[in-house]
């Protein structure tokens, strides 16, 4: 008989000092790779995800981030690394033996059960109680506000039902961790904001230790306590949510964090009052970050927000001059996509009367035009305890 652990309270005044405790102390990954041949899908990776943690894997297709999922899952075979669960080595387990819950994108909900029967369905394959499955299927039931919809097919219900349905199956199993592959891809925009909150809820209520995959960098912040940034398969970040909006290693974190501007520029001045560089019409003074150092007549790249890159003021410097092409309203502000003299795209927001074919001069606050060196570092920065990020 599968031991039970608490319920957690799913009434609304439950404080975190009622949440469950996770059952996962800690998980290592330590340099787990894998290779396709002279491929190599994932470079080694090393990560601690302490019990209770929601962590992120942020990158765009291809970039490693479900292939590290996978092997953790045991679906792949690790190419070289090992897998270490509180101490005990699992990554020579196969899938079933290591216990965890899985979330997939596409729900693998079974159509010919109804909804308790999908969520029972792992619970009966273990040979778990009939009392203690329906204890356990209750209280993940009304976890995920399906109480009424027990009886219901998944055919029977919306998309966000199902992935609720999905959810619930992967809990009840009371996984040490729960792995999610783009749970919300699928979803409509506003399933997708209504889900992201409920999963927040789900982890926290249950206590869970939660593994999220997904492109969206809107919906990694929302969601994760850190976050680990994949690009070609090696890890170019890790950190809180904070540090990596605030303080992105490199270009491409930058605009993973919602650096849209990303301007190839050549350095003409670089000293302890900051920085300024010039090219393809444009001017801009900046403050340097990464492990690089700028020189004179090197290159770099500058990162504006579209948010800190503005409409020139009368008497202001400008950063260059550019056309409006394409306005979209976005409530308050317009979102302007111009282009410069020279080509380039650039994008700014405006509180103010904007249209198409209007001239423009921009500009921006030195504090936040962020300048790398290129090449980019290919060190990988990281914003947690020393021994826990790849060296």
């Amino acid at each position: 008989m599968t031991t039970a652990k608490p319920v957690p309270s799913t009434e609304p005044d439950a404080g975190a000092a009622a949440r469950p405790a996770s059952q996962l102390g800690a998980l290592e990954l330590r340099g787990i790779s894998r290779a396709y041949g002279a491929h190599t899908a994932l470079h080694p990776l090393d990560l601690t995800i302490r019990g209770g943690e929601f962590v992120a894997l942020l990158g765009p297709s291809g970039c490693g981030k479900t292939t590290a999922l996978n092997s953790l899952a045991g679906l792949l075979p690790l190419t070289a690394g090992e897998i270490v669960l509180d101490g005990r080595r699992i990554d020579t387990l196969p899938p079933e033996k290591r216990g965890f819950g899985m979330v997939f994108q596409n729900y693998a909900l079974f159509p010919h059960l109804t909804v308790r029967a999908n969520v029972a369905f792992g619970l009966k394959m273990r040979g778990v109680g009939k009392a203690e499955t329906t204890r356990r299927v209750d209280a993940v039931l009304a976890l995920v506000h399906l109480g009424e919809q027990a009886h219901k097919h998944p055919g029977q219900l919306s998309g966000g039902q199902q992935q609720r349905v999905a959810i619930a199956r992967a809990i009840v199993m009371e996984p040490p961790l729960v792995l999610m592959d783009e749970p919300l891809s699928n979803l409509d925009a506003a399933l997708r904001l209504e889900m992201r909150s409920e999963i927040r809820r789900i982890h926290q209520e249950f206590g869970l230790t939660t593994l999220y995959v997904t492109h969206d960098q809107e919906e990694a912040l929302s969601l994760a306590d850190r976050l680990v940034v994949l690009h070609e398969g090696r890890v170019s970040q890790i950190g809180t949510p904070a540090d990596l909006y605030e303080h992105p290693a490199n270009p491409h974190v930058a605009a993973f964090m919602g650096y849209r501007n990303l301007l190839p520029l050549t350095v003409t001045s670089a000293d302890a009052a900051g920085a300024a560089a010039t090219g393809r019409g444009l001017t801009v003074r900046g403050t340097a970050v990464g492990d690089g150092q700028l020189r004179e007549g090197g290159p770099v790249t500058v990162a504006i927000r579209p948010e800190d890159l503005r409409i020139a003021g009368a008497d202001e410097p400008a950063l260059g001059e550019a056309v409006a092409e394409i306005v979209e309203y976005h409530g308050r502000v317009l979102h302007v996509e111009a282009v410069t003299r020279e080509g380039d795209r650039i994008h700014l927001k405006s509180s103010g009367t904007v249209r198409p074919g209007d001239a423009l001069s921009v500009a921006v606050d030195a504090e936040r035009a962020l300048f790398f060196p290129e090449p980019a570092p290919s060190t990988v920065a990281a914003t947690e305890p020393a021994g826990e990020v790849p060296s």
